[in-house]
């Protein structure tokens, strides 16, 4: 590992004490061991799962470095506060380029904390449907399909009263649905089967289609982040380290070779080299940048920015896609109790828009606030139905706005660019009010606050769709797996054209997964350790070695 010359010294390679602890002190969490196998760019959900599943071994030694803090804000336990952790340092607060569709800038927020997004998320914890993942195979992703990622599902969770076939049964997290719906949801849930809907037995398993409870990563009412489930219970093994509060700001590219990271805690500049291998973890936008960043990327667009190409790597930073979302937003007949310690989307359903298609394209979720759009006014006390095209065909770009790393980068998901979505969502629309409107909710129900006019012809839903606009802030694609020109990683997540790296979060989906992206996360890193370990494995004994020492140091 390379550090700062005027604080640190090198040790020669040979030396016996290569994986002794050696502490930095630069006013950050965490101290810094000499000598990794494996340094894990970004300490999101991905990375907590890859810093846990490696160190099982414990002759691996693994640097999880996170620009985010070590100490969690006192409001991410409380799953009714999520919105709150949006504008905080725990987000890194992006925003879009203007939409064509909306017209507007939206706001663009990921997480900067140990457990990432699933640190501030709305806590959803949903497998798409099975035809989403097989899509992936179709486009090239070979051993990514449903069945292949089963296994990575049911390690990431422990179930109750749910097929151990398909549900985890011993994983880290603690996942089900919420124990004590509010009346508005238990009544949209009644509303979708008596406008036709079927209720289903389990929702978030993947194989089915119809409605039931969301599951949630709330134990007994508290979030359980990746890094309450993965990261903490572990870090006192002897050969993890996590470095919190830094910014990696370009990868070390040796001959084609990844060597290690150039990273940055309060302006001051330090390096470390991994053995193996770095691995990217950084979150479709954070992964694509630091790529590019780093050189490797679009040629000409590299090169319009003033960055030296390393590797023309076209589909970096292409591909990006995040599921559009409105809502039809109720008063209430009498108010409802608000329970801080519930998740807002308790209810959800999957509908099939277009008979021709493999699978359901459409998301109705039952949400227990008058949750909408900021710019839209509407009741402090109500309930809300959202809909969201959930295998949207509009694509985006993820791109530099100059050479420096700490200008935020260009983000473009192009949000309903496709009239083939606007169609979805106009059919959403009306499946929403559709079961709003049934006398199952009559009880609860009020006024109808959004949009509360007939909506009648094209234009007037193509407008509420402009104004009424949510996004998911679900950023995948932007560098996935495939073996055409513009995949950017092969079907074991390495990078192409470039060795001792890979990456292994969001951006490897080829496209949309018919659902919130948390838990499709989990199974991706879960997948990527063991693809990682069993490729070292191989290693070895083709080397007809016992065990490994970093040689960079």
């Amino acid at each position: 590992m390379s550090l700062d010359s005027s604080t640190h010294s090198a040790r020669s390679p040979d030396s016996t004490s290569t994986h002794q602890t050696e502490q930095i002190t630069a006013g950050h969490d965490r101290c810094i061991a000499r000598g990794y196998d494996y340094v894990v760019v970004g300490g999101g959900t991905a990375g907590c799962v890859l810093a846990n599943r490696l160190t099982e071994d414990p002759a691996v030694h693994v640097l999880l470095v996170e620009a985010g803090s070590a100490t969690d804000l006192p409001s991410m336990s409380t799953p009714g506060v999520w919105p709150t952790l949006l504008g905080t340092e725990a987000s890194w607060g992006d925003t879009t380029v203007p939409q064509t569709f909306s017209r507007t800038v939206i706001p663009a927020p990921r997480g900067r904390a140990l457990g990432g997004s699933s640190s501030i998320n709305g806590l959803n914890f949903l497998r798409g449907h099975r035809s989403s993942y097989d899509a992936w195979v179709d486009q090239g992703a070979t051993g990514w399909g449903f069945n292949d990622l089963l296994p990575y599902f049911r390690r990431s969770e422990t179930t109750e009263g749910r097929d151990p076939a398909i549900r985890g049964t011993t994983g880290p997290l603690l996942v089900g649905p919420t124990p004590h719906p509010s009346p508005a949801v238990a009544g949209a849930l009644a509303a979708a089967a008596e406008a036709g809907f079927a209720l289903v037995d389990d929702v978030n398993s993947g194989l089915e289609i119809g409605f039931g409870l969301s599951d949630a990563n709330v134990t007994d009412g508290a979030r359980q982040s990746a890094a309450d489930a993965y990261l903490r219970p572990v870090m006192n093994r002897h050969n993890l380290n996590v470095l919190t509060g830094a910014e990696v700001r370009r990868l070390l590219i040796v001959d084609g070779v990844c060597t290690g990271v150039e990273y940055s805690i309060d302006g001051l500049l330090s390096t470390v080299e991994a053995g193996r291998e770095v691995i990217l973890t950084a979150g479709a936008i954070g992964t694509p940048q630091l790529l590019m960043l780093s050189g490797i990327g679009p040629a000409e667009h590299l090169s319009s920015v003033g960055i030296d190409v390393v590797h023309d790597l076209p589909g970096v930073g292409s591909n990006l896609h995040d599921h559009p979302m409105s809502t039809v937003v109720y008063e209430v007949s009498t108010p409802l109790a608000f329970d801080r310690h519930n998740i807002y989307g308790q209810g959800v359903g999957l509908v099939q828009t277009d008979p021709s298609a493999d699978g359901p394209d459409l998301q109705i979720l039952f949400i227990s606030q008058p949750y909408r759009a900021d710019s839209m006014s509407g009741p402090d006390n109500g309930y809300a139905i959202g809909f969201s095209a959930m295998t949207p065909s509009s694509r985006g770009t993820v791109r530099l706005a100059d050479s420096d790393p700490a200008t935020r980068p260009l983000i473009d998901p192009d949000y309903l660019g496709d009239e083939k979505d606007v169609a979805v969502m106009t059919e959403g629309l009306r499946i929403a009010r559709l079961i709003g409107s049934r006398d199952a909710l009559a009880q609860v129900r009020g006024t109808e606050a959004q949009p509360g006019t007939l909506v009648a012809d094209d234009a007037e839903v193509r407008q509420y769709l402009r104004d009424s606009l949510l996004v998911y802030f679900h950023y995948a694609g932007t560098c996935r797996v495939g073996t055409d020109d513009l995949s950017v990683v092969d079907p074991d997540l390495r990078v192409h054209g470039i060795s001792g790296l890979r990456v292994a979060d969001a951006s490897i989906m080829p496209s949309p997964v018919s659902a919130n992206t948390n838990a499709t996360v989990y199974a991706i890193a879960e997948k990527a350790a063991a693809l990682i370990m069993r490729g070292a494995d191989s290693t070895l004994e083709s080397a007809g070695t016992t065990g490994f020492r970093p040689t960079r140091l």
